[in-house]
């Protein structure tokens, strides 16, 4: 007898790639349970399923910066902050921050199918007596046109999000003339695609190439220094909304038209925002 859930949840997550460094991830999350009925005629209370695997996704891998650290050039050490990683390649990143912002995992390289595995098998430590085993199935959403990838942090956000590098995989809608323009949506997201997101604010340093990111918030105190090529940098906290933003007003500037901009965080969810050039 198996229960299943589809769409149970969303997870976000940033990922070292020892090809192409930090990416950020949204992945759709439907699990499976197998096991036998209870005397209820049950196996697992739909009302209890969601919140049980929410609440072990949001308390573990969820909104951390997933480090594969059997992967060449990468280094962990702990730090007064609480956990250093430095990498060396595809380019060097220096990240400090409190231990629950990172996911160590004994792997040479992040793909879906080990998280898959991984998640599954934890929840299936945890399961209720009469469920025998937990399967989750983690999707890439489906996207027709343009998406990017970001990395961030939110140092005011009172949850997760406040993290310095967790991240996302977004949809990105842009009008002028009351008209999609796919050719704008696709500029703009290769431009932003694979890049840390950061809040001017926050800059401790420019040097030789490289740019150090630096706050202190609710869970403690973040740093990151990466490649100056490889950041954005906003004049305000790189929330959903203000890249929304910083996108219209960029894009008419650029364009000379009026435009509205529909920026996603990760699945389902996001902001929208118009500029006059």
């Amino acid at each position: 007898m198996a229960l299943f859930v589809n769409h149970l949840s969303h997870i976000d997550v940033s990922l070292w790639c020892p090809a192409k460094g930090l990416i950020g991830c949204s992945w759709q999350v439907d699990a499976q349970l197998d096991g036998e009925l209870g005397e209820d005629g049950m196996l697992f209370d739909f009302g209890e399923v969601k919140p049980w695997i929410k609440r072990t996704l949001d308390n573990g891998l969820d909104h951390t910066l997933l480090v594969p650290i059997n992967a060449p050039g990468v280094e962990v050490t702990d730090c007064d902050e609480g956990i250093c990683i430095r990498t060396a390649s595809p380019y060097e990143m220096e990240v400090r921050g409190p231990a629950q912002a990172f996911s160590l995992l004994p792997w040479d390289n992040i793909t879906l199918e080990r998280v898959t595995r991984y998640l599954s098998a934890q929840l299936t430590e945890q399961r209720p007596k009469n469920v025998h085993n937990v399967t989750l199935v983690l999707k890439d959403e489906c996207i027709d046109g343009a998406a990017y990838s970001y990395t961030h942090g939110l140092k005011r956000h009172l949850g997760n999000c406040q993290r310095i590098a967790h991240g996302h995989r977004s949809r990105l809608y842009i009008w002028q003339q009351q008209a999609r323009q796919p050719a704008l949506e696709n500029h703009w997201a290769a431009w932003l695609d694979n890049r840390y997101l950061l809040e001017k604010a926050d800059i401790e340093s420019q040097i030789d190439g490289k740019l150090t990111c630096r706050y202190r918030s609710a869970q403690g105190t973040f740093s990151i220094t990466l490649p100056q090529d490889r950041c954005c940098i906003l004049p305000k906290p790189t929330t959903v909304e203000n890249i929304a933003l910083w996108l219209a007003n960029n894009i008419a500037q650029h364009s000379g038209h009026k435009t509205l901009v529909q920026a996603f965080e990760g699945i389902d969810k996001g902001a929208t925002a118009e500029a006059l050039p």
